[in-house]
């Protein structure tokens, strides 16, 4: 089950669990929209895995299945 990593390892910006602008690797790193296409040429920076669109969670699912609370903030 994906993480749902709340926020964006590049800009810190939140990112919650329904966030259509959540982009990630298949590690699971996660980044917004702008950091992914801007920053990071759509590649992560971890893997150099291609970013995509985040699948999200129906929000009567979190209850069972909540999103990850740890942010991660990757440094350059």
């Amino acid at each position: 089950m994906l993480e749902l990593r709340p926020n964006c390892e590049c800009c810190d910006c939140d990112l919650p669990f329904d966030a259509d602008n959540a982009l990630i690797c298949s590690f699971e790193c996660t980044f917004c929209a702008h950091c992914a296409q801007t920053t990071l040429n759509g590649k992560c920076p971890n893997c150099a895995g291609e970013l995509v669109r985040r699948p999200r969670r129906p929000s009567e699912k979190t209850q069972r299945f909540p999103a990850s609370t740890t942010r991660v903030h990757a440094t350059k």
